[in-house]
């Protein structure tokens, strides 16, 4: 697997991925090509990082992420259907953490709770529960 960084020439290829991960992970977020396109375009352009999986010449997954003071913040975390359950995944997080994410600081990402799967993951990479955020919606 190479791990390469995302350039603003990548930005198509992630936002199309980043639409799998809403559907996966059950997200409530509506956008849709053009508008996830636009925003990966200006995150990348601002404060976050992104690296994509390759795997046999073909991208695998993505990890977009910022740096805080005291911690790295993994916005999104992605690895493609038919290449889940290969070791992907743990190769990148282990690759980052020693390649790219300085030594010391915490790593923090958010699950959803309706997302068995992906903390089930993010557990059997060492990560353990933080907080639970709630919410109400007003009717």
């Amino acid at each position: 697997m190479q791990m390469v960084r995302a350039s603003e020439s990548d930005v198509q290829t992630l936002a199309r991925m980043n639409k799998m991960l809403i559907e996966d992970e059950g997200h409530r977020n509506p956008m849709g090509p053009a508008e996830l396109t636009k925003r990966m375009s200006r995150w990348l352009g601002g404060e976050y990082e992104a690296y994509l999986f390759v795997v046999e010449e073909s991208v695998a997954g993505y990890c977009l992420f910022k740096e805080e003071n005291d911690f790295v913040y993994i916005r999104q975390f992605f690895v493609a259907r038919e290449q889940r359950r290969k070791g992907i995944g743990r190769q990148a997080i282990e690759w980052l953490s020693h390649e790219v994410w300085p030594r010391g600081k915490r790593l923090r990402l958010d699950v959803l709770t309706a997302n068995p799967a992906g903390i089930r993951f993010w557990r059997q990479c060492g990560f353990t529960d933080y907080c639970l955020t709630m919410e109400r919606l007003e009717t």
